[in-house]
């Protein structure tokens, strides 16, 4: 029985966006920790190109070793996951943190900086990402709410595949959107209804005019800098489908228009996760990427589960239970198993990083086993 209307709500975000305070000067003294620490959070987020920003929550530990022309300084973070993804163009200190009720998340971060002459670089980080409540923990205070389950969840990803379907009949958009990457489902029990998924995910609008009869998932995105990016929710119950679908808007970047006979640029692919974001400083990311994902290399097919999470790693899937959110993982990729109806746009190719957690998207650490050192990550 289908009792339940269909609802699409396409806002055009206006949002305000408002520079970042400067950022302090950072040196060896102990008080220079809050400096550090912010720093710090610009260069995580800067890095964290999928999933959501974070915000510091408190300084745990701050170590200062002088060294000729400086010191090396170690601090220890704790973050809080904020409800702002990386393709929203807001700043990450404005984003607001993620209640608790909502299943929160958090790090716990061991970070490594060197300061030379009124210079400071971060060399090095490694986060732990975790639930602040487990499953079971949030069972026991909320027996009734909704739990996170694996972004690889195979009916979370039906969900999302009719809700992203529904959003390209809408005529209004000039363009087919095909997904970027799944934020996160969570999946709850209501008596009179059954089953419930409600899923977070990322749209990036690709080449393709609306009313093409282009099949979306063969459409290419458009540049990072010129494609306008949409976030969504949806809700869809096992019993009777997908029930309503709300979506915010993020322009592009680069608005100049195109000459006479231009055409738009070809990209193979974006960048990371997030397209440059607006007031945060970002250079373009351009258009640039090889076929396979971020890094040039083939995305990673771990575990023994035939697929692993997308995004429990870095990226968006798995197909686990949901457990307690702690338990261990392969390292995991951005895609379900080719062959799957769930098989999404090469598009969603990004190297991961390793997450314990199939229904986060992890900070990964910093430098990448396959990221080059520039001279100015050198001490």
């Amino acid at each position: 029985m289908k009792g339940f209307h269909i609802v699409v709500l396409l806002s055009s975000a206006v949002l305000l966006v408002s520079a970042a305070p400067a950022l302090e000067l950072v040196t060896c003294s102990k008080e220079s920790g809050a400096a550090a620490a912010r720093l710090t959070m610009h260069r995580i987020n800067e890095n964290h190109g999928h999933g959501y920003k974070f915000r510091l929550q408190e300084i745990q530990g701050n170590k200062v070793e002088t060294v000729d022309g400086g010191c090396n300084l170690e601090l220890q973070l704790n973050l809080l996951e904020t409800v702002c993804h990386v393709i929203n163009p807001k700043h990450f200190e404005d984003c607001e943190i993620r209640r608790e009720s909502a299943r929160a998340v958090m790090a716990n971060c061991t970070i490594k900086m060197s300061v030379r002459n009124t210079d400071a670089n971060v060399t090095k980080y490694e986060c732990d990402t975790r639930q602040v409540k487990t499953n079971r923990e949030m069972v026991r205070i909320c027996p009734d709410c909704p739990t996170l389950h694996p972004l690889n969840s195979t009916e979370g990803l039906k969900s999302v595949n009719e809700a992203v379907s529904k959003f390209n009949q809408n005529t209004t958009n000039q363009h087919y959107y095909i997904l970027k990457e799944v934020g996160r489902i969570k999946v709850g029990y209501i008596p009179s209804v059954g089953m419930a998924y409600y899923a977070e995910f990322a749209l990036v609008e690709t080449h393709c005019p609306t009313g093409s009869r282009i099949n979306p998932e063969a459409c290419k995105p458009l540049c990072p800098d010129r494609a306008h990016h949409a976030f969504c929710k949806s809700t869809y119950f096992r019993s009777t489908g997908l029930q309503s679908v709300e979506c915010e808007f993020y322009p592009p970047s680069n608005t100049t228009a195109l000459g006479p006979g231009e055409q738009e640029p070809i990209c193979r692919h974006h960048v990371g996760g997030h397209p440059p974001h607006v007031g945060a400083g970002r250079p373009l990311l351009g258009c640039i990427l090889p076929p396979f994902g971020g890094d040039g290399h083939p995305p990673r097919v771990g575990g023994s589960h035939g697929g692993p999470p997308p995004h429990g790693g870095d990226g968006h899937v798995g197909r686990h239970h949901a457990g307690d959110g702690h338990g261990d993982q392969e390292k995991q990729h951005h895609r379900p198993p080719f062959g799957s109806k769930h098989h999404f746009h090469a598009f969603h190719h990004f190297r991961h990083c390793r997450g314990s957690d199939p229904a986060l998207h992890p900070i990964c650490p910093w430098p990448r086993p396959w990221h080059r050192p520039s001279p100015r990550d050198k001490d």
